[in-house]
């Protein structure tokens, strides 16, 4: 009797088993859509500086570093996956554009305007992806150093402070498990499939990634991106206590550069 009693509780353990939905087994923390909060972008401490004299521009905190006549002409730019050439063009002494192509095509542009106090600064972008998406938004900045003696305000050095805006293509991001693998896409047409702890993987969509490795411990994800067979960048993702929101750290080891935000479920 007792032997009977205990398989009825398994065969109807078993029947509960086989009635529940399969993702009760497979979901993953991470599984799912994500948006990036745009007000919670912390960005880099560091300070970008640029310098203006001689009818040359220099951008020495650039990544790699930059120093080309400003006079609205493409200037050739070395070892940038991103773009190949660069004009600046000067409106007056508080505003200017920048314009990078690759390959001949607008890849990306940048509208500068300096504040009538000059203690800010706002940079409105456009950068075009590889699948055609276009990401548009404005970042502002506070002035930290000032060269009187330059012909154009920009010139000095200055903190990121806000994310004015982004649109919603450039703030997106799926992650799905399955087994013992990790997809990640995002509208920008940016993919991997890696196996967790196991080999790099190829990277879509992105001309400064080659390939990923990726780890996940418990409610960390840690992706490690490379070019050229050396780590570029690393994104470090953990999935909040509550599951609907997950902080982000990122390095960029190429420009020395970090930085966080906040991801909602969506």
């Amino acid at each position: 009797m007792k032997r009977l009693q205990i398989g009825k509780f398994l065969s109807l353990a078993a029947a509960a088993i086989i009635m529940l939905p399969a993702t009760a087994f497979s979901q993953s923390v991470f599984d799912g859509s994500w948006k990036t909060d745009v007000t919670t972008i912390d960005h880099p401490a560091k300070p970008v500086v640029h310098v203006f004299k001689d009818g040359m521009y220099e951008c020495k905190s650039c990544v790699p570093k930059l120093l080309l006549k400003f006079d609205g002409r493409d200037q050739k730019i070395e070892d940038s996956p991103y773009a190949n050439t660069l004009a600046i063009k000067v409106n007056d002494k508080s505003h200017l554009e920048m314009i990078s192509k690759k390959g001949g095509k607008v890849v990306s542009s940048r509208k500068v305007a300096i504040s009538k106090d000059t203690n800010s600064m706002m940079i409105e972008y456009a950068d075009t992806w590889p699948n055609g998406q276009v990401v548009k938004g404005a970042t502002s900045y506070a002035r930290v150093a000032y060269d009187k003696t330059a012909p154009h305000l920009m010139s000095g050095s200055w903190k990121a402070i806000k994310e004015e805006h982004r649109t919603d293509n450039g703030l997106q991001v799926s992650y799905k498990v399955e087994g013992k693998s990790l997809s990640m896409s995002n509208p920008l047409g940016v993919s991997y499939q890696a196996v967790i702890g196991g080999a790099d993987a190829p990277v879509a969509g992105d001309p400064g990634y080659e390939t990923v490795s990726v780890k996940i411990s418990k409610n960390v994800l840690e992706e490690s991106y490379k070019r050229g067979g050396k780590v570029v960048a690393l994104n470090r993702v953990q999935v909040l206590p509550n599951g609907k929101e997950a902080k982000v750290d990122w390095i960029n080891y190429i420009s020395r550069l970090n930085g966080n935000h906040l991801m909602k479920k969506q």
